[in-house]
């Protein structure tokens, strides 16, 4: 028997073509049931698609903090903890790394409020203080583990073990991008390292290698290879990618529904089509001073991340719909020890250009079609590690978002009065990513990939299943 380009079919050809063709029917069958909704149909190529239903946002930026950020010294005050400083937490807290202790520590940093909205922020973040009336601040977030690799991929996956699609992966497969030479989904890292976690961060994980996020550099070339070393005579370059395209066809028609060898393909044509629009796009030298001077790139410290915020701020303006912003290498947030010292070093790094690219934003009209999101992957405890630092805290953490219909100058839920626990209008990672992907236009629900014998979908991962939280957001939520 012969294929599709005209050569004996191999084992696994005929195989795919005969009992496996077979079960594929029967797998179509039961998925095909095992929802009221219709499933998204399967996709491997980066065209602009419409979301379920109208959306109120059009792309994401994520700002990943590593580390777990202290909510009770950044944005969750809690005066009882100066209150009985030095004495035990009244209800025990977990314990579960070296040097902990169930003594109260009180924040070593004010707090004021600040905004029309009266939002209560500490002294080390100055120029997010200046946006708070911008932001949607949840200080009730939970998530399910306290290790920083399993909290990074639960924050981004919804789930703690490697191996799902990261949040960005599942908007570039769900809508593809607006901009055809460039990716969906960008990540721009620290030129000096990777945080930890490292590429998960941006993994595919069962979805099409299309779908993964593209490193792009802050210097230099933005993509890696993406052009010749030496230059090359006068259309060598296109005879070799139309050769290239030759040779890539006749092995894909040999190998039909290969997703890694369609996506590896694409990602070719990407490349070439990149070749002048990223170097465009990611050139800030037609940014005005005044703009360089908002994000502080010039800043020795802050400079580095400000760069990296500008240029997401720049990525999502040529239509990119993904763009995921990491700190310095590492695991910045992380103060086990030596919080008041420590702790304002990373702030410093990463606030002015978080809070300049909310103002860029909002000043330029693009506010409201995007979404900025600040998070870690967990908080810290009230009580002391090591006489000055806090341990990590999976029941109680704060994020922020702005933008893409998230209410401005809201606070959404509550913690106990330590900072331990949250307590009211608590909210779960995969419900936080249902309400990301409800303003992209996207019902999770119905948001799906076969794998495995099942289909797949974003964040309906628990038992009791995700739920869009209509009090974050000032448009109407469409309920499956």
């Amino acid at each position: 028997m012969l294929n599709a380009a005209g050569l004996p079919m191999t084992r696994r050809e005929l195989l795919g073509v005969s009992s496996l063709g077979f079960g594929q029917i029967a797998l179509a069958h039961l998925l095909a049931g095992a929802s009221d909704a219709a499933p998204t149909p399967i996709y491997n190529d980066l065209r602009a698609r419409p979301g379920h239903f109208p959306a109120r946002a059009k792309s994401v930026i994520q700002l990943v903090q590593n580390g777990g950020p202290s909510q009770m010294d950044l944005f969750d005050p809690k005066p009882l903890l100066a209150k009985y400083a030095g004495q035990p937490h009244p209800d025990g807290v977990e314990i579960h790394q070296p040097g902990n202790t169930n003594t109260l520590l009180p924040t070593p940093f004010e707090f004021k409020q600040r905004g029309e909205c009266g939002m209560d922020i500490s002294e080390a973040l100055p120029h997010q203080a200046e946006i708070v009336d911008k932001l949607c601040f949840i200080r009730s977030m939970h998530t399910e583990h306290n290790n920083h690799s399993e909290g990074l991929n639960m924050l981004l996956t919804c789930k703690i073990f490697a191996g799902r699609p990261a949040m960005g992966a599942w908007v570039s497969y769900a809508l593809g991008t607006e901009n055809q030479n460039l990716p969906a989904y960008v990540v721009l890292r620290d030129p000096k390292g990777y945080t930890i976690g490292g590429r998960l961060l941006w993994a595919n994980g069962f979805l099409p290698a299309l779908y993964q996020g593209v490193e792009f550099n802050m210097s230099g070339s933005p993509v890696h290879h993406l052009k010749p070393a030496a230059q090359q005579p006068p259309g060598v370059q296109k005879q070799g990618l139309e050769y290239l395209a030759r040779i890539n066809k006749l092995h894909l028609d040999a190998r039909p529904g290969e997703t890694e060898l369609e996506s590896r393909i694409r990602n070719f044509e990407l490349a070439a089509r990149m070749q002048v629009e990223a170097m465009d796009v990611l050139d800030i030298a037609s940014e005005s001073p005044e703009t360089k001077k908002l994000y502080g790139v010039d800043d020795e410290v802050s400079g580095p991340y400000g760069l990296r915020c500008l240029m997401a701020r720049r990525l999502v303006e040529a239509g990119v719909r993904f763009v995921q912003v990491t700190t310095s290498p590492g695991q910045p947030w992380d103060h086990h020890d030596k919080l008041e010292e420590r702790l304002p070093k990373i702030a410093t790094e990463t606030d002015q250009g978080a809070a300049a690219l909310v103002k860029d934003l909002d000043a330029r009209g693009m506010l409201d079609e995007t979404i900025v999101m600040w998070a870690g992957e967990f908080g810290r405890l009230p009580t002391t590690q090591r006489n000055d630092g806090r341990d990590h805290n999976r029941n109680a953490f704060t994020i922020w978002f702005a933008g893409g219909g998230f209410k401005p100058g809201w606070i959404y839920g509550q913690t106990d009065d330590f900072g331990y626990r949250s307590v009211v209008d608590r909210v779960s990672v995969p419900e936080m990513h249902a309400t990301v992907l409800h303003q992209l236009g996207l019902d999770h629900r119905r948001t799906t990939y076969p794998n495995a014998g099942r289909l797949e979908t974003p964040a309906d991962v628990t038992v009791t299943g995700a739920r869009v939280i209509g009090d974050l957001v000032d448009n109407e939520v469409h309920v499956a």
